[in-house]
């Protein structure tokens, strides 16, 4: 079986995780898929602070989902491909420890949706985004006509799904779908700088803020502040909180320890 993720601690509490495809333009697979999600449930029972997910080479961040596995898979056998893909872009989603895509170079159909999975994103200068499937005949099936009307709203996000038009990294900066954009040799230093200050601040902290803005989105007025408090409320019951309020008392760096 071809090694189809690479995976390397940066520094503590910093994970890379590659998608080792070049040949095929890191295209994602059954076995990308797999071995993600069993590479995904080790990030979150570990000590790991923050992820950064890229593909291997300069040309392509994830060209796709694997055309071949598409095209050769029955109705009910494609259905259980796509409800793999959309089960692990969930846990990148949902897990407790964010995950910065680093998007080296073009990001297509499921490699789009790869990259709205993550919660934060830095883009390389020459990187685009496109949906091209509704000119091969099919539509995105890991999440993306969910999360990108989400993301830009629905009249852009149709318009992109619709035509399959490229969505450059300097608009996908505008929109609010990147946080930056940089050039291509800056873009795994950058996110491994975004990493770093995020793994230097309290874990649970870190974990209580995702898990608020996740819910907040499927909440509305009240009920997402109420989210909210109580999840705050639990922060500030956490051995971290009151190390972080005792630091800050006596003018020192906090040492968390994720409790």
């Amino acid at each position: 079986m071809e090694n189809v993720l690479l995976y390397e601690e940066i520094e503590a509490g910093v994970e890379l995780v590659t998608i080792n495809r070049p040949d095929k333009l890191n295209a994602l697979n059954q076995n990308v898929l797999q071995e993600l999600a069993s590479k995904l449930e080790q990030i979150e029972r570990s000590e790991i602070r923050a992820v950064i997910l890229t593909g291997a080479g300069s040309r392509a961040f994830v060209a796709g989902a694997d055309l071949e596995e598409i095209a050769s898979r029955s109705p009910f056998a494609l259905w259980d491909f796509l409800r793999q893909g959309q089960k692990v872009l969930r846990l990148i989603e949902e897990l407790r420890k964010p995950v910065i895509a680093a998007v080296n170079g073009f990001a297509l159909g499921g490699g789009f949706e790869l990259a709205l999975a993550c919660p934060l994103r830095i883009a390389a200068e020459t990187a685009y985004f496109a949906f091209p499937e509704a000119g091969l005949g099919l539509m995105p099936g890991f999440g993306g006509t969910q999360r990108l009307p989400k993301a830009i709203g629905k009249t852009l996000a149709l318009e992109y799904l619709l035509t399959g038009a490229r969505l450059g990294a300097a608009e996908a900066y505008r929109l609010g779908l990147v946080n930056r954009v940089v050039p291509g040799e800056e873009v795994l230093p950058k996110a491994i700088e975004l990493a770093r200050q995020i793994a230097a601040q309290a874990p649970a902290a870190v974990q209580f803020i995702l898990q608020s803005v996740r819910g907040g989105y499927e909440l509305a007025g009240e009920r997402g502040e109420l989210l909210e408090a109580g999840l705050t409320a639990l922060c500030g019951a956490t051995e971290d909180s009151r190390e972080g309020l005792a630091a800050f008392k006596e003018r020192r760096k906090p040492v968390f320890q994720g409790r």
